[in-house]
């Protein structure tokens, strides 16, 4: 239970040293944002007014005090393109990315964990050596580049595949993975080559340790061997990469919806980003490190659960 809490205390911590400094930047960064509101010829007092209504007059103490509340509270301002809500921007734009995300780690594991075991059960063979050069080879694709080689030699050949927009769940489940496929292997494939040679490491690690050549002795079949024992023995460093690639994956769609022109959180930062809409840009910020902290604090639950001597430690 301490384990948690430790962890738990982390999880807080962190994300208030995010918001100090998220908060901290954008005050100090050029531009007005009651002028991008009002225009370059607005009046004086128009400005100083609106300065006041929005708070800005204000310590920035104050600013900061009230700003987490209303993190707290899921009041994150108003957006200064939009004119809206930034949480209703942000519920309307997740459930694209959060769907293209989701795509992406189910597409990542289930290729890259058989085949990284695949590969270290035929070590230095033809297979493995053709894997680990064919991976090697993904790790390097810009992802910007393969998804426009997708577009071209895919999207455009076969009718199935949308190469822009986006197709709601209630809609038609097929229609939304018409558009989410492409984006979702363009994001997955650098992330099945790393995570396909730690696991191929993790398990050329434990298959060369004597409790397997033990197993094995006592006619033990190879796939139990593999599946009960040494895939749970590697679990612990598979589950440390998977993690930061569920991270990347979730905090990292931003170029990926702009190349499929996917409304998602990715291409709402870039908007915010290009109208210096802040209170936007802040609240985007604010999610992306949610999401990887608490990514980083499931993992670290897990931890405990595969090896109860973390919880000692």
């Amino acid at each position: 239970m301490m384990y948690i809490i430790r962890r738990f205390i982390l999880l807080i911590t962190t994300i208030l040293l995010v918001s100090m400094i998220t908060f901290g930047v954008f005050q100090i960064l050029p531009g007005d944002p009651v002028r991008t509101m009002l225009g370059t010829e607005a009046d004086p007092t128009q400005i100083e007014n609106l300065r006041s209504e929005l708070g800005l007059d204000r310590p920035l103490y104050e600013q900061y005090g009230d700003w987490m509340k209303g993190l707290l509270t899921g009041e994150l301002g108003n957006s200064i393109r939009f004119s809206m809500p930034v949480k209703d921007l942000l519920f309307d734009r997740l459930p694209v990315t959060m769907s293209l995300a989701g795509l992406t780690l189910i597409i990542v594991l289930t290729v890259s964990l058989p085949l990284g075991m695949f590969a270290a059960r035929r070590q230095n063979k033809l297979s493995d050596v053709s894997l680990s050069t064919v991976t090697q080879i993904g790790m390097a694709v810009p992802s910007f580049w393969l998804g426009m080689m997708l577009i071209l030699y895919v999207g455009m050949k076969f009718s199935f595949f949308k190469i822009s927009g986006y197709i709601p769940w209630s809609q038609s489940v097929s229609g939304a993975l018409s558009t989410l496929i492409l984006p979702a292997f363009t994001i997955a494939i650098p992330q099945i080559a790393v995570n396909f040679r730690y696991v191929r490491t993790a398990i050329l690690e434990q298959i060369q340790l004597d409790y397997v050549r033990t197993i094995r002795s006592k006619g033990m079949s190879e796939q139990n061997v593999m599946y009960k024992h040494v895939l749970k023995n590697s679990m612990i460093p598979i589950l440390t990469v998977f993690g930061l690639i569920m991270a990347e994956v979730v905090a990292g769609t931003i170029i990926v919806e702009q190349v499929f022109s996917l409304p998602g959180i990715g291409q709402l930062l870039i908007t915010a980003i290009s109208n210096r809409d802040f209170p936007l840009v802040q609240g985007i910020v604010m999610y992306i490190t949610v999401a990887v902290v608490v990514i980083n604090f499931i993992v670290d639950i897990l931890y405990s659960v595969l090896d109860p001597r973390i919880r000692l430690r």
